[in-house]
């Protein structure tokens, strides 16, 4: 099933700021991938950040162990999405919202299975619990890496 992004055609900004504030939000390079990019070097985790050809462009690629890394903004990807889908049903131009975040997390989804399906693991990790303490996810991440090193070499 293709269902395409939908398009903010005829919708009306809900006021200046708000226009302001989207224009500013960046697709990568954002605070939570640099903090948790620090924490994963502090304890020795090489980064990689070419993602080239890579289905859904995760935010770090570690091409030796095959997974890849994407921090997801919890407004864009729909944290908690029961609530946040109640509030923005609600709010100004919420068609629109509800409609792209639910496009969001079938693509993030369908990125998932294809990048399994050619041999990747996919970690996503919400840029909140980044901010509360990249270190301890920068640990995890360093877990899970060490893991997969392992069972790479038994195989």
């Amino acid at each position: 099933m293709h269902i395409e992004a939908p398009k903010y055609t005829n919708y009306k900004p809900a006021s200046l700021r708000a226009t302001k504030t989207g224009r500013g939000n960046k697709r990568s390079n954002t605070i939570p991938e640099k903090l948790l990019n620090r924490s994963l070097k502090k304890i020795g985790v090489k980064i990689y950040t070419s993602k080239k050809h890579i289905q859904g462009n995760p935010d770090i690629v570690f091409w030796k162990r095959r997974t890849v890394i994407f921090c997801d903004g919890d407004f864009w990807h729909g944290r908690n999405w029961k609530e946040r889908r109640k509030k923005l049903e609600v709010g100004a131009n919420a068609e629109y919202w509800t409609k792209k975040i639910e496009y969001n997390r079938m693509r993030d989804r369908k990125n998932n299975r294809e990048l399994k399906k050619q041999g990747w693991k996919v970690i996503r990790v919400w840029e909140s619990t980044i901010l509360n303490n990249p270190k301890r996810v920068a640990q995890r991440i360093k877990k899970i890496l060490i893991e997969e090193e392992n069972k790479q070499s038994i195989e």
